[in-house]
């Protein structure tokens, strides 16, 4: 499958001359003296980058609270270059103003090296320095890793029903930490969540994490996910741990959701009717916001036909295989969507063989599937998910009234169509979506509220670049963003915002 991959990026030119790879790198810090007696310090870490002489601010963790050895969930995601000198500083500083600012910090100590050392060592381990390079108790780890070609993204929410309680005046303050077991059996944190106050059931935040992140993307790894019982001196207290895996985690229970026992060792050993310390219930899991459809129907011809457009060749690329490969980098590059190339076209591949094409050729049920997801997500409380449906068909579709329905339905949505069409058959029907010609209208009469379809034939694109073909393919998306919002009349958030970093890990 590799070797059909790489002819196409070679034929299509997508091979990236640069010494480019992404690199993960986890902190965690040790020896930070108590700020006082009756308090502890409220630690955080700023990454900062190198560029002419002068420091950038590149990312910051979360602040935890009362903590003299921290290790942070937040992960600093990087580009890595080779052939280049790239020098990092790390700021500690012990952050106790309730907005999380700079300003009103006290300065911990500070550790230079360069992102080549780091990866090199894949661990290092340095004392931090004080204001005129003197050495502070107070060090500083950290750990990178180099990321493999998944680059999906998965959005997970948990809650956690009748926990332990573990404090006498109150109920417990539960949070969740989710760890990544390594090969060589140590844990990495991938993350942790808030926390939730004085609540036995607690229902957590959603949050999203690449796969890489998660478990390597290897869907078999073991995760250890362990709840404690928040305290603001630091010193929490263990309620259970669970053990599962990312592909436990994505199993289909037929609408039940999935559910695991928190368990006490201790507990379990000690006492003789021991059942748990609660129940960790997984929510919601998602991945993505671009979906991905390919024409598998009769029309394509017979896949062991030389003349098919899925034609299964050992070493060279179908027509659909050279529209995937040329299309998604770039989109993904583009809306930063999760999307993941390899991923999409080892699926392809691995289906391919297995299937039987038929017919019809309906579009209407995928638009309406992508529909339902954004349709959910215009009614949650911050609504600020895009979706995007990538089509990729032969142009013959047999659902023509259904399909602009659906196109009709999805206007009033966030979200967007793309429809790439592969070989050469009439794409009347196609243009006639998209729209540009006229306004598209349900077989009601009723007109698209916005315009949210882009088509565009892949035959036009053979001989050219993959960015041009993606140029044409995006043009209209992020226009087609903008208008959504605002007529819901809901603006974009800043970027701190969006930073996982800006909130404390305390109440």
């Amino acid at each position: 499958m590799s070797n059909i991959y790489e002819s196409a990026e070679a034929t299509l030119g997508l091979c990236n001359s640069s010494c480019l790879t992404k690199v993960e790198l986890r902190v965690a810090c040790g020896g930070i003296s108590d700020r006082d007696a009756l308090s502890k310090p409220d630690p955080c870490v700023v990454l900062k980058m190198q560029s002419h002489g002068q420091w950038f601010e590149v990312d910051r963790t979360e602040v935890i609270r009362s903590s003299i050895s921290p290790v942070f969930s937040k992960v600093f995601l990087v580009d890595y270059y080779f052939e280049e000198v790239q020098r990092l500083r790390y700021e500690l500083h012990d952050i106790s103003s309730a907005h999380n600012g700079l300003r009103d910090t006290d300065f911990l100590g500070a550790m230079e090296c360069t992102l080549g050392q780091i990866v090199s060592q894949r661990k290092l381990t340095k004392a931090l320095l004080k204001q005129g390079n003197s050495t502070s108790k107070c060090f500083i780890t950290v750990t990178s890793e180099e990321l493999s070609g998944n680059d999906d993204y998965v959005e997970l929410s948990f809650s956690a029903r009748k926990l332990d309680d573990k404090d006498f005046f109150s109920k417990s303050d539960p949070f969740l930490e989710i760890f990544r077991i390594n090969d060589d059996g140590s844990g990495s944190l991938v993350h942790r969540t808030e926390t939730v106050m004085n609540d036995l059931s607690p229902v957590w935040r959603s949050f999203k994490v690449s796969l890489n992140t998660l478990c390597s993307g290897d869907h078999d790894r073991q995760l250890k996910c362990t709840v404690y019982d928040w305290d603001s001196n630091g010193k929490h207290d263990f309620i259970g741990e669970f053990h599962t895996t990312f592909k436990e985690i994505r199993t289909d229970l037929d609408g039940r959701q999935m559910q695991w026992d928190c368990i006490n060792p201790k507990y379990q050993m000690k006492k003789k009717n021991y059942r748990n310390s609660g129940v960790v219930v997984l929510n919601h899991y998602d991945v993505g916001l671009v979906s991905v459809a390919i024409d598998f129907t009769a029309s394509n011809g017979d896949p062991r036909n030389s003349c098919s457009l899925h034609y299964i060749h050992p070493y060279q690329p179908n027509e659909y295989l050279k529209a995937l490969v040329a299309m998604i980098p770039s989109a993904v590059a583009s809306i930063r969507t999760a999307a993941c190339i390899q991923g999409v076209v080892e699926a392809y591949q691995s289906c391919l063989p297995k299937i039987q094409l038929y017919g019809p050729t309906n579009i209407a049920p995928i638009i309406q599937k992508v529909a339902s997801s954004a349709s959910e997500e215009m009614h949650t409380k911050e609504a600020m998910e895009y979706f995007i449906l990538l089509i990729l068909t032969d142009g013959v579709i047999t659902d023509m009234a259904d399909t602009r329905e659906a196109i009709v339905h999805a206007s009033h949505l966030p979200m967007s169509v793309i429809i790439v069409g592969v070989g050469n058959a009439d794409f009347s029907d196609m243009q006639m979506l998209d729209g540009d010609d006229g306004i598209l209208r349900s077989p009601k009469g009723e007109p698209v509220l916005r315009d949210i379809v882009q088509f565009v034939p892949f035959k036009d694109f053979k001989h050219a670049s993959p960015a041009a073909l993606a140029k044409s393919v995006l043009a209209e998306v992020p226009n087609q963003v903008v208008d959504y919002y605002n007529a819901k009349a809901i603006h974009p958030k800043c970027l701190s915002d969006y930073n996982e970093s800006s909130r404390a890990f305390s109440p």
